[in-house]
């Protein structure tokens, strides 16, 4: 996954950089961003992640409120 299709499926989920650095586990919300310019590669794991939350997956902890434009 590219940095450019990672946050267009931040984007597409409708997550903020915080609230998809919460909900694929990252330790650091500045991950996202990282990701985003592509300073750190997206691993096989979060990968499988994201493309399930874009099949339709939610785990129970979901936001409940999402920002609509996915700043």
């Amino acid at each position: 996954m590219t940095p450019t299709q990672f946050r267009e499926a931040r984007k597409s989920l409708g997550l903020t950089q915080p609230k998809m650095a919460n909900m694929m586990g990252f330790s650091r919300v500045g991950s996202v961003s990282e990701i985003e310019r592509g300073l750190t590669a997206v691993t096989l794991m979060a990968d499988r992640l994201i493309r399930a939350y874009l099949s339709g997956y939610r785990p129970d902890d979901w936001p409940a409120e999402q920002n609509k434009n996915g700043s």
